[in-house]
């Protein structure tokens, strides 16, 4: 059957059962031949003792050829008879199968929504069926994740460029004093580097979701790192003139890359001091258990409503779209900290009570010894 790469599953189905029926056949044939002439032949040995009939043999031996002709004649007859039953069968075993490739067919990426019917989802084509519908699932999540994150970066960049194309044409509309053009100057080169933190901050987590970024695992104590991002974001809570506090344990150790963890828990951090008002107490606690080190962050925010923490660490997404660029956020800090923890074995979560505060966790697998 390798020699037909070109035939369809019902031809070779077909041929394949032809294939087995004739050659049982074959074997039941010649084995009913042979036990026929086994059986003529001890009747004539029994008859010969007694009273011996003159061309008994020849009659035995005319009936055996009579046999064999009609099983010679009758096999083939048989063999296509059931070959093109086995066909007929084939077609409409497989008959549901060319019913799901016609209703695929009009699946398009704008129809990612529909879904295949199976008339029974316990059999074989039924489970086919649910991984199509499974796969259709996912791609419908990645297209709309995609048009969403193109709406969203679309809308990201043009905001800074409209700003530059404003004051530009603000600028050269009148002729204004030279402090006046440094200053112009001074805010367009504010929106460069925003956007140059974008383009940045997107690159990075186009590369680390694409799994192009390299990561150099090591012995990481997790306390004494945690310490250190407070501490260089320090300075920005006492602007806000809020207290940061951090209580970490010692010799908890996680095999991470450090620059990759370091910036999944300065973000989580920097979202926590953002977000908290004036005054408020931003606690950073690093514990174990079990197996496993936490990073908690719990901050005096306005906490994150229940049916947004399942999006709060995709791309671009804010619950509060004014109030986020006014802060200057980019949308992407927790992204980037979901996707620094994960490639590192990790998870983060987000809890806590609408307009109380959220507490954000980041868990770790604790190393072994040794590593």
């Amino acid at each position: 059957m390798s020699g037909w790469p070109g035939a369809s599953i019902r031809v070779r189905l077909t041929a394949w059962y032809t294939a087995v029926f004739a050659l049982m056949l074959i074997v039941y044939a010649a084995a009913t031949f042979l036990a026929v002439r086994h059986e003529f032949r001890e009747q004539l040995e029994d008859q010969r003792p007694d009273a011996p009939e003159a061309g008994a043999e020849e009659r035995v031996e005319q009936q055996l050829r009579e046999i064999a002709v009609v099983l010679v004649l009758g096999v083939p007859l048989i063999v296509l008879l059931a070959g093109a039953g086995g066909y007929v069968l084939a077609r409409r075993a497989l008959a549901p199968i060319n019913q799901l490739g016609i209703e695929a067919r009009r699946i398009t990426a704008d129809r990612l929504h529909q879904r295949l019917a199976a008339a029974n989802a316990k059999d074989e084509i039924g489970r086919l069926t649910a991984v199509i519908n499974d796969t259709l699932a996912r791609l419908e999540a990645s297209f709309d994740q995609l048009r969403r994150f193109t709406a969203d970066a679309s809308h990201e960049l043009r905001t800074p460029l409209s700003v530059i194309r404003g004051i530009g044409e603000m600028t050269l509309r009148d002729t204004r004093t030279p402090a006046e053009y440094k200053d112009a100057m001074g805010s367009m080169l504010e929106e460069v580097d925003r956007l140059t933190r974008l383009v940045d901050t997107l690159l990075q987590l186009s590369r680390g979701e694409a799994g192009t970024v390299p990561l150099s695992r090591e012995a990481v104590d997790l306390g004494q790192l945690t310490r250190d991002v407070v501490a260089s974001l320090g300075i920005l809570a006492e602007e806000r003139q809020q207290r940061l506090t951090i209580d970490a344990g010692d010799r908890l150790c996680v095999s991470a890359d450090r620059l990759v963890l370091r910036d999944a828990i300065a973000n989580v951090v920097d979202n926590a001091i953002k977000y908290s008002p004036t005054g408020s107490t931003i606690a950073v606690r690093v514990d174990r258990n079990g197996d496993r080190a936490t990073v908690s962050v719990t901050d005096e925010g306005p906490g994150i409503p229940p049916e947004h923490r399942e999006r709060i660490f995709d791309r671009f997404y804010r619950i509060d779209e004014g109030r986020s660029r006014e802060l200057g956020g980019t949308g992407l800090g927790l992204a980037i900290a979901r996707w620094a923890v994960e490639s590192n074995g990790g998870r983060i979560s987000v809890d806590g009570t609408t307009g109380r505060g959220s507490v954000f966790r980041v868990v770790l697998p604790l190393a072994r010894s040794g590593t």
